[in-house]
């Protein structure tokens, strides 16, 4: 019999469990089970307001179990067989908890405090926070400003100052103020770790000097100055061994008691290794309600627009850089709720397709190319890092559809990765090829084609419709180590576990000529709406 890693996915509505082959890289099983509470709106029945993103950490203790049940009992592999696992989630999604790892939200007298639950990645309620710390970092001329470029509200300090300045109860209250994926990890281990991926990435951790400087912290706010020691952790590198899988959790999921447990990752990155990269050039999008773009470099180059620069932080040997856009499907999915009338889910119905497969086919077949869009329904990651920024449809008439609406934000969202690219390549980090892969990338080969043609590269796309939880089954595999059938070197196991690729979008000649034209459009709006 064989040896198997397990890799548990924590996205933004559902987690997902897949098990893989050690030796080859296939996919044995996979199954998802969704959050039950999703994402929460209001709390104790009131709404939580513009910019809340919240989660009940119980709702991901509850999807595990299920999902990585249901995929061992269809893979039928013995447990024993099952050597690692490995967990990736959204980030930064963070929570406040006890020393023993009980969340605040469980604690009794705080069930009904929206600060003692998850702030998910998306959460940007802590905007104001954002811009004390960005003013007071580009007043002092911070060192940390080179590598991230500006702190976005979705990050750690953010997050943990709306906790310290709303809800000093909760502050006190708490041991710990921890990202989710590693709290997923302490549960199935009971060991307290940080993932160096999200603390360098969310965090601004850098391994030779720690997080951000204290005399800096101590100015923004003086409980602040020693956050690293007093509320954080020490740091581990992503996807190496943490611990054994505990008793409680090895009966929970129908596993083996002392299975190697990888520290966490985002779940972003989990995808590089999966889909195959090991070298600069070559840039991975991971498509799903937001895009991240992640690339490998031999140095340290920093630019304006980058999330982050951190070394070993995506693969080990390299400098993993990290750019993204904060909605992409959650676009299309606004375009869906608000602007597509009934008659077109009819006609979806009547045609035997899902509502997206169909607005694509008849963007497709849209003639129509005044409208052009900027793509800020969230706000703008990269390159602009301004999370203020507001979307904007240039060119309606009365004659506008639903789907020339829709056609023009897929184009948007496209036309802000090029402008990704084009601050890489700019700074001297080439962009040779571009890999993709989620949700949108498997399943709307319409969007491929649109994003091949306005970036003009070519899109190799993911064979595996779960990447990311395959690139954590590569970390479960290394948190294994060889001596019990997985592996000690990361490319070793990139090389053998990789998922491969389904097919590949080459750009249209004839199309780039009509894109380029909507490009500088999309250039100039952006220049206006950004001022």
């Amino acid at each position: 019999m064989g040896k198997y890693s397990l890799g548990i996915d924590f996205g933004s509505l559902s987690a997902r469990a897949i098990i893989v082959d050690v030796a080859n890289g296939k996919q044995m099983a996979s199954a998802s089970s969704p959050y039950a509470h999703g994402v929460l709106e209001e709390m104790d029945g009131k709404p939580l307001g513009a910019g809340w993103a919240l989660q009940d950490p119980a709702d991901y203790q509850q999807s595990m179990i299920a999902c990585v049940k249901a995929a061992v009992a269809e893979s039928g592999v013995p447990a024993e067989d099952i050597i690692g696992i490995g967990v990736d989630f959204t980030a930064c999604s963070v929570l406040p908890i006890k020393n023993d790892g009980t969340p605040i939200s469980q604690v009794a007298g705080f069930e009904t405090n929206p600060h003692a639950y998850v702030k998910m990645w998306k959460h940007h309620a802590a905007q104001p926070y954002a811009d004390r710390i960005n003013a007071l970092a580009k007043a002092r001329n911070e060192a940390f400003l080179q590598k991230y470029d500006a702190i976005s509200s979705e990050w750690l300090i953010p997050k943990i100052m709306q906790v310290m300045a709303e809800a000093p109860e909760v502050y006190s209250q708490m041991d710990k103020f921890i990202e989710a994926g590693d709290w997923i990890v302490m549960q199935l281990t009971g060991k307290d770790s940080r993932n160096s991926c999200a603390a360098g990435y969310k965090g601004q951790y850098d391994p030779a000097t720690g997080y951000m400087n204290k005399a800096f912290l101590k100015a923004l706010d003086p409980r602040l100055e020693n956050i690293e020691e007093e509320k954080l952790g020490k740091v581990v590198p992503s996807g190496t061994w943490v611990g054994g899988l505990n008793e409680t959790y090895a009966e929970l999921l129908g596993l083996k008691a002392g299975t190697g447990v990888a520290a966490a990752t985002i779940d972003a990155h989990a995808a590089v290794p999966a889909v195959g990269i090991a070298a600069p050039a070559q840039m991975l999008m991971i498509m799903g309600t937001s895009t991240c773009h992640m690339m490998l470099h031999s140095k340290e180059v920093c630019f304006k627009g980058l999330c982050g620069v951190v070394k070993d932080g995506i693969i080990p040997g390299f400098y993993g850089y990290e750019a993204g856009q904060c909605a992409v499907g959650d676009i299309f999915q606004w375009v869906i709720d608000e602007i597509v009338p009934k008659k077109y889910f009819d006609q979806a119905q009547q045609a035997g397709m899902d509502i997206f497969a169909y607005m694509s086919r008849l963007a497709a077949e849209c003639e129509d190319e005044n409208l052009v869009a900027l793509d800020w329904w969230n706000g703008c990651r990269s390159p602009l890092m301004d999370g203020n920024l507001k979307g904007a449809i240039s060119g309606l008439t009365l004659k506008t559809t639903a789907v020339d609406i829709f056609k023009a934000t897929v184009e948007a969202t496209a036309f802000g990765t090029r402008r990704i690219i084009e601050a890489f390549e700019s700074s001297g980090v080439a962009v040779d090829r571009l890999y993709a892969c989620g949700g949108i990338a498997t399943k709307n080969s319409y969007m491929m084609q649109v994003y091949a043609d306005i970036t003009g590269k070519a899109i190799s796309v993911a064979a595996s419709g779960e990447a990311v939880a395959h690139g954590s089954a590569v970390f479960g595999a290394l948190a294994a180590g060889k001596a019990k059938g997985g592996y000690d070197d990361v490319a070793e196991a990139i090389g053998k576990m990789s998922c491969g690729y389904s097919g590949q979008y080459l750009p249209n000649a004839e199309k780039q000529a009509v894109y380029a034209e909507k490009y500088v459009k999309y250039l100039a709006m952006s220049d206006h709406f950004s001022k």
